[in-house]
């Protein structure tokens, strides 16, 4: 029998369309490091070339789609150098594909920890999508290496580097938050992963520049979030061609939609993660 003077805690979700606690998960920002460093170590643990994968995956790639695209289809590249025009799309790509492919399966990943210990689980795919920056940057040694080759000099649309990066950061995370839940319910959807990044990638401008698309269906590659992040980002370094603000604008929108709802989901199926996981 319960005392009176007992103190009873009773938890429940909070109510309201996107119940996002800020002050809980900056109190929890010491995991978020934590497991954001152990998701790095993790991915090269025991490897050969151990960072060096960073440059890698998008090098190799870039001289694959060179040879068949650059060379032998002759695809245009809007008078830059297709090596580096399309690893300017790649960087920002890889990044994006890797952080979604590991945040998808970050919860099924962390089992043990989910259902062991209270901690804001929207911590875990964002950590997630958070470790893959360290790849980013070291790959992005490489392009800084190519625009000193080619003698590409970047233009005043540099500065907005850091807001494009961020965007990509968020469409990861905010489409990864979608991924990862639905991951949890519904163990297929890690074979759609792969899948879905691959075709995202085509319909994507990383291998060919958005004036190859006709004008009149420049609407539905702008329902891409990634489209005018790319254009934009491959514009920022390379300095060739002025960014597409209206391209730029509906991305950002689209963006911002994919990480709420993804928020919104996210939560809504949080309450039944350690119960199915």
């Amino acid at each position: 029998m319960l005392d009176s003077n007992s103190n009873i805690t009773i938890i429940e979700p909070k109510k309201g369309l996107v119940a996002v606690d800020l002050k809980e998960l900056w109190n929890y920002r010491e995991l978020l490091y934590f497991l954001t460093k152990r998701d790095i170590k993790v991915r090269y643990k025991q490897t050969i070339l151990g960072g060096l994968w960073a440059i890698i995956q998008p090098v190799f790639t870039m001289v694959v789609f060179t040879i068949f695209f650059g060379r032998m289809a002759k695809m245009p590249s809007n008078d830059i150098p297709y090596p580096i025009f399309v690893y300017a799309g790649l960087l920002p790509w890889t990044y994006f594909a890797n952080a979604l492919s590991a945040s998808g399966e970050s919860l099924v990943g962390s089992a043990n920890l989910i259902t062991k210990v209270y901690f804001p689980r929207l911590i875990v795919p964002t950590a997630a999508s958070l470790a893959g920056l360290l790849d980013f940057f070291i790959a992005m040694l490489v392009l800084l290496g190519m625009m000193v080759y080619y003698q590409l000099v970047p233009s005043f649309q540099i500065l907005l580097f850091p807001f494009l990066l961020g965007l990509t950061f968020l469409c990861a995370v905010g489409a990864g938050l979608w991924l990862s839940a639905l991951n949890v319910q519904y163990r297929d959807i890690r074979y759609v992963i792969p899948f879905l990044i691959q075709i995202w990638m085509f319909v994507s401008p990383v291998i060919y520049p958005m004036s190859l698309v006709p004008e009149k269906y420049h609407w539905l590659l702008a329902l891409n979030p990634m489209a005018g992040v790319i254009g934009a980002f491959r514009s920022s370094l390379l300095g060739h061609h002025p960014i597409d603000w209206t391209l730029l604008g509906i991305s950002s929108l689209i963006i911002v939609i994919i990480l709420l709802s993804g928020v919104y989901y996210f939560r809504k199926m949080e309450r039944t993660f350690a119960d199915v996981i």
